[in-house]
């Protein structure tokens, strides 16, 4: 469902998620750009689905979404009780303020934004509170940033040693992997079959996302912690 907005040709959309007679709307700000992070894939359409599924446990959960462009897993997680901190690289400022708009347009005035680049050790990376879960949608979009992509979320899963990394992606190609880089950081994935929360349909949140395409689910944990 879209309503018009002015600025920059935006449109803001909602999505709406419901179970039984519980349901949630989550408006956030899309606009066609060549910055990725300015509307919503099917990817964090998925995602946001599994937090739904999973909304009875968020309530007081410390949460990160990296990656998060307009953040609709994020803003989902924060409307339902969690303490989200949102981010996305500090090199997109577009992309940060699809952050903020996406807060502002659901009363979440509150939640931080920060700018963190994939692969940097920034302050602000150092600086980040504790966190249990942190989330990632379609962050494997580009085989060439992968190392940089994990490199950033081993350093956050050694730095919480028990929280879990809950991430979507879009299968675009066979031969595309990142089993090899799992390995080398000492990661371990565990597959989270989409029918198990509801996601294996091609509508979901009264939306047309994430139609055929092809979306799969894990949880990243470091392989010698211990299951939260």
């Amino acid at each position: 469902m879209e309503e018009p907005d002015r600025q920059r040709r935006a449109r803001v959309r909602r999505y709406r998620f419901a179970a039984g007679r519980e349901a949630l709307a989550v408006r956030v700000p899309e606009v066609p750009d060549s910055q990725y992070g300015t509307y919503v894939w099917p990817c964090a359409v998925v995602l946001a689905q599994y937090l739904w599924a999973r909304r009875e446990s968020l309530p007081g959960k410390r949460v990160l979404e990296v990656g998060a462009g307009v953040s609709l897993p994020g803003v989902l997680a924060a409307k339902c009780g969690a303490e989200v901190t949102l981010s996305d690289s500090e090199e997109l400022p577009r992309c940060l303020q699809s952050c903020r708009r996406s807060c502002l347009l659901n009363g979440l005035s509150h939640v931080p934004v920060l700018g963190l680049t994939w692969g940097r050790v920034s302050p602000e990376l150092l600086s980040l509170p504790p966190v249990d879960i942190i989330l990632g949608s379609d962050i494997f979009f580009d085989p060439k940033d992968f190392e940089d992509n994990l490199t950033t979320v081993y350093f956050l899963l050694e730095k919480n040693p028990h929280a879990q990394f809950w991430t979507t992606y879009q299968v675009r190609s066979a031969d595309w992997s990142i089993e090899a880089l799992l390995y080398k950081w000492k990661l371990r994935s565990i597959p989270i079959p989409l029918h198990s929360f509801g996601a294996d349909k091609e509508h979901l949140a009264s939306s047309s996302l994430p139609g055929r395409h092809t979306i799969e689910m894990m949880i990243i944990s470091l392989a010698q912690a211990d299951s939260t």
